[in-house]
């Protein structure tokens, strides 16, 4: 087999990890192959150390699969049990220095800082000092855990050691990128909060550094659906169009899960429509103990990719109620622009974080928290909208949405990275 001439490699928690920055890699992945990259590989975990976290999953027979040039690698841990961590960040470098070993011009990506910058990082530093001389370029992607829970937390609990590490290792790339204004912002409040601390000058490099990449969404998947589709996959969940109110993400509190069955407990319209909870995560089983005497709140927890678009095109309302909570806030919000392009009922959401510049002012807002206000917000789109207004929400959403479309959002990417 000839040698490849461009390689790009994404070190990321990828499939099938529930994750929207796993489906960001593959959608700069999949873009890569038409831009010059003959060779792309993604550098993630092995599925038993995914289980063993207690990450939620998709269905491993439900996968998409990626296209041919497209790799995906999952280094064992290198090691025995006499080395309690950091075996499989070791399996991780070193296969990367493999690939650095070998005279082809590399482009290496990031996403979550902890700890995949930190894999690449060693391994291009190691790569240098055994004289391989790499043609490499790196690039970090703070998402929003590395700021809401890394960072902040270390800021919280005065660890400003670890914060500093973190922000080192970040700085250490050649480029630097954030997942949204809102991310770059709490960076730059997070390295002043350091710089007063410790004397050192982050925040100034945050400053004159960090730009902005949104996720990438491969927009294709999500339109023109076959309405005939639509119609099928929601009789085989026993659902009707617009005959029920669609929450898909992850089901944790910070998604605003809890309020949003209270607040269906007290809606007027609870009698039109049911409450589809679709996803799994921390708060699963909390959630579905809170609903338990409610038969009109169903659960799914084995939604794939080719299921997905087909919910959202269907619902009445997607509503994601997301709140600030100290282990997490939404940065951006990906199934929100995912389900913008889907089409279908309005999106009832929040202002938190990064939420804005996912829905732009074609969301109908409610206050973080305000179960009673919530409740209203989707009595009045399901049963108080018209026609009228729910389309020229739906036409908005999507154009706004498409700014994120996959191909557009690389070539900004690498377009700063070729300045």
């Amino acid at each position: 087999m000839s040698r490849p001439t461009r390689r790009l490699v994404i070190a990321v928690r990828a499939d099938p990890v529930i994750c929207g920055h796993s489906g960001e890699a593959r959608n700069l992945a999949e873009v890569a192959l038409t831009r010059g990259f003959d060779d792309v590989r993604l550098l993630t975990w092995p599925i038993a150390t995914l289980q063993a976290a207690g990450l939620p999953l998709k269905p491993f027979d439900r996968l998409l699969p990626y296209s041919p040039g497209i790799t995906v690698e999952r280094p064992e841990a290198v090691g025995d049990y006499r080395v309690p961590d950091g075996r499989h960040l070791a399996g991780l470098t070193g296969r990367l220095v493999e690939l650095l070993s070998e005279p082809v011009p590399t482009v290496c990506l990031s996403m979550y800082l902890v700890p995949h910058t930190q894999v690449i990082n060693d391994a291009v530093t190691a790569a240098r000092a055994a004289g391989f001389q790499p043609d490499v370029r790196t690039i970090a992607k703070a998402v929003g855990s590395d700021v809401t829970n890394v960072i902040r937390s270390c800021l919280r609990e005065g660890r400003f050691g670890a914060a500093t590490v973190l922000l080192t290792t970040f700085l250490a790339s050649d480029e630097v990128v954030a997942v949204s204004e809102y991310t770059r912002d709490e960076i730059i409040a997070s390295a002043e909060e350091v710089d007063a601390h410790c004397g050192t000058t982050f925040a100034v490099q945050c400053r004159e550094r960090v730009t902005v990449s949104y996720p990438p969404i491969d927009a294709s998947a999500f339109l023109d659906l076959d309405p005939a589709a639509v119609d099928a996959a929601l009789a085989r969940r026993g659902l009707r169009r617009d005959g029920y109110i669609l929450f898909l993400s992850r089901v944790a509190r910070a998604k605003g899960i809890y309020d949003l069955i209270m607040a269906y407990g007290r809606m007027r319209c609870r009698d039109d429509v049911k409450l589809v909870v679709a996803g799994t995560g921390p708060a699963l089983e909390h959630a579905r103990a809170m609903a338990s005497r409610d038969d009109r709140i169903v659960f799914l927890t084995d939604v794939d990719d080719d299921e997905k678009p087909l919910l959202m095109a269907g619902c009445a309302a997607y509503a994601l109620p997301t709140k600030p909570e100290p282990d997490f806030v939404e940065t951006f919000g990906i199934a929100l622009a995912e389900k913008a392009l889907a089409g279908g009922g309005p999106i009832i959401t929040t202002t938190t974080g990064g939420v804005g510049e996912a829905v732009g002012d074609t969301a109908v807002i409610v206050e973080a928290g305000d179960v009673a206000g919530l409740a209203d917000a989707v009595d009045r789109v399901v049963l108080d909208m018209s026609a009228g207004l729910r389309r020229e929400l739906e036409v908005r959403a999507r154009a706004h949405a498409m700014t994120f479309e996959r191909a557009t959002v690389f070539d900004q990417l690498f377009a700063v990275k070729a300045r």
